[in-house]
């Protein structure tokens, strides 16, 4: 399951190890989701899928339920999705994806974090079309043909199938996100994610080398101190 989690992992790292970072990244996820597509997570795959991964990330119960309790109030901040692309250090693509009250301010300190590595940031789509927009699952198992034909006769359109470690791990288009979970939580009862959640995989990677090797790394320092910014996939391979 390398590739599932190898952006996630890399890029949220040192996000991750400032609890109070990862609340708020949480928070207002969660926030804007129940939001949008309503309340109650039986009703919003999304919002379930969601609070599961943030209890899996140890986030407390108060934090979730306080972000829910604020939608359900439809009063609060008025975020907004914003994404950003561009090529970071070695000349490795970069996609940021942001949550914001305040769109030209977080555009600007995206921008500010390109600049200042000497990068650049490009217009929409300059790099998304070299990424796979994808559904991730990854749960214990080592049937592999048993969880293709549950996907099959739920005429799921599934991308990839692996198998390693005593790891199954599923991809499919991200518009295939709540079809595929619904399938796959009828065909195996007992089924535990451990990844469940929405990804950009890089369809090729980019060797990063020399002096660019510490200036790719501030450059994800930078990203990772904006509160606004929710996650930062790239295809940098160092």
């Amino acid at each position: 399951m390398g590739r599932a989690y190898q952006n996630r992992k890399e890029s949220m790292a040192k996000t991750s190890d400032a609890n109070a970072k990862l609340y708020s990244k949480y928070s207002r996820e969660i926030y804007v989701c129940a939001k949008s597509g309503g309340v109650e997570p039986d009703g919003n795959l999304a919002l379930r899928g969601l609070i599961d991964r943030a209890k899996k990330d140890q986030v407390p119960g108060h934090v979730i339920d306080k972000a829910i309790d604020k939608a359900k109030g439809g009063g609060g901040e008025d975020f907004s999705r914003a994404r950003y692309e561009g090529f970071g250090p070695g000349n490795c693509m970069a996609i940021i994806d942001c949550l914001t009250d305040n769109p030209n301010r977080t555009f600007g300190d995206v921008r500010n974090c390109f600049t200042k590595t000497k990068s650049k940031i490009g217009n929409s789509g300059s790099v998304a079309h070299m990424f796979d927009h994808s559904a991730i699952f990854v749960f214990k198992g080592d049937d592999e043909e048993a969880v293709l034909e549950a996907l099959m006769m739920a005429d799921v359109d599934v991308t990839d199938i692996e198998c390693e470690d005593g790891n199954v791990t599923v991809f499919a288009p991200h518009t295939e996100y709540a079809k595929t979970r619904n399938a796959l939580q009828e065909a195996f009862a007992d089924i535990d994610f451990e990844v469940d959640e929405i990804q950009f995989l890089p369809q090729t990677m980019t060797p990063v080398t020399g002096d660019d090797v510490a200036m790719f790394e501030k450059f994800m320092d930078m990203l990772n101190d904006l509160d606004d910014v929710q996650n930062v996939y790239h295809n940098a391979e160092l």
